[in-house]
């Protein structure tokens, strides 16, 4: 579908609304910008439309105070251009907003436009790895929001009290945040590979090191995400939130609680080199020790469950926990949970009843736009409602039973 600029309404005229034409105004603007990009339509909330109106008062050039300066032809053309761009600066912010607040109709978001060829440059992809006090795809260890969410997350499991703690200042590390420790994981376990083949062969290679040094180009290619807009600047930022975000794990085992340790997404991390133009080009990320001895003193298989390529692709982050959720419980059968235990392992602030209708509508929009790798049914009952989870493949499933999660 093609994109159709906003047209906005002048500095000058929205100003001239009371508040609560402005806010109508907005509102109505955000219904046109979903209908216009294929978008799920939002009621917005007082934040959000706080946030639009800040961005109608931004001024351009202000230090050339040109409302006081004679109506000179310079003057005046100075003026023109300075709303000019002022006028692109507001429809820039606008639509970034309400692209962050609302949601695509699809599943999937469209692949970057040289995606085809890219895809034969990076290894597979792999989620955390598997430890016997916690596997994090049981959980969400991040926030499912696109924008960063400060406190703390706690899932109670049968045998742990998994606690999600980010930064005072950079808040949780999102979902979309963590597409860069997957790289991380992925990069480490293609280098695992290499190594114990070259083993193999008596070639007596060096370990792999504790220490990631990729491009930001090669993030934004192993994440399927373009090159263009502030995508330098948001890995950045992700970087700050996966460094400050860390696990604690405490053991419920025999009824008592004991702490067993604090782990990090990610590792101490550096901006290595930046571009001409200023944007950060090289990284360097230490590997935390939990995530490279479980990947590197695994004695045969890696302890790791794949991803599907079009995981990245996932347009929602509730539609990403749902893939992660279905990948580690159904594997390559099937699967069953309750929609109230989901609730309680997304980590989703929002009340059951939302997260239910999200998930409702997520569910109805797989029939038309189907996830990678598996069927979504929602089974609703008068006091229930789980979600049955199969596993899409042309190769027939290992005889395994039914996994059924217990409802809370």
């Amino acid at each position: 579908m093609s994109r159709t600029k906003l047209n906005l309404l002048s500095r000058e005229e929205f100003a001239a609304f009371s508040l609560h034409e402005k806010n109508t105004y907005l509102q109505e603007l955000a219904d046109r910008f979903a209908a216009q990009h294929d978008r799920e339509q939002v009621i917005l909330d007082k934040n959000a439309l706080s946030r639009l109106r800040r961005y109608y008062s931004r001024r351009v050039w202000a230090d050339l105070k040109l409302g006081d300066a004679p109506a000179s032809p310079l003057n005046k053309a100075l003026g023109r251009l300075a709303e000019t761009i002022r006028s692109e600066a507001v429809r820039e912010d606008v639509t970034a907003a309400l692209l962050q607040e609302t949601t695509s109709r699809t599943v999937l978001r469209a692949a970057p436009d040289d995606d085809a060829q890219l895809m034969f440059f990076v290894p597979a992809i792999y989620d955390a790895p598997i430890k016997d006090d916690v596997n994090l795809m049981d959980v969400a260890p991040f926030s499912l929001s696109k924008r960063a969410r400060t406190g703390i997350i706690q899932y109670e499991l049968k045998d742990s009290l998994i606690t999600i703690e980010g930064g005072a200042e950079t808040g949780l590390a999102t979902v979309f945040d963590y597409d860069i420790f997957l790289n991380m994981v992925s990069a480490l376990a293609d280098e695992v590979r290499r190594y114990r083949v070259e083993d193999g062969k008596g070639l007596r290679p060096s370990l792999p090191s504790k220490v990631y040094r990729p491009s930001v180009a090669h993030i934004l290619k192993f994440c399927r995400r373009s090159s263009g807009g502030r995508q330098y600047e948001e890995i950045e930022a992700a970087l700050g939130r996966l460094s400050k975000t860390t696990i604690k794990v405490t053991n419920l085992s025999g009824g008592k609680r004991r702490q067993v340790d604090s782990r990090p997404l990610i590792g101490e991390y550096r901006i290595i080199s930046k571009t001409s133009t200023g944007k950060v080009d090289e990284v360097e990320v230490t590997i935390p020790d939990w995530v490279y001895l479980s990947i590197v003193r695994a004695d045969k298989s890696l302890p790791l469950l794949t991803l599907h390529e079009d995981y990245f692709l996932i347009s929602s982050g509730l539609g990403r926990f749902i893939y992660r959720l279905a990948r580690k419980a159904a594997g390559k059968t099937e699967a069953r949970y309750g929609v109230r235990e989901i609730h309680k392992r997304s980590g989703s602030p929002q009340e059951y009843r939302f997260f239910l209708r999200d998930l409702k509508e997520l569910v109805t929009r797989t029939q038309a736009f189907p996830m990678p790798d598996y069927e979504l049914t929602l089974e609703e009952s008068k006091d229930s409602a789980k979600l049955f989870m199969r596993f899409r493949g042309d190769e027939a499933a290992p005889a395994e039973p039914l996994a059924e999660a217990v409802d809370h």
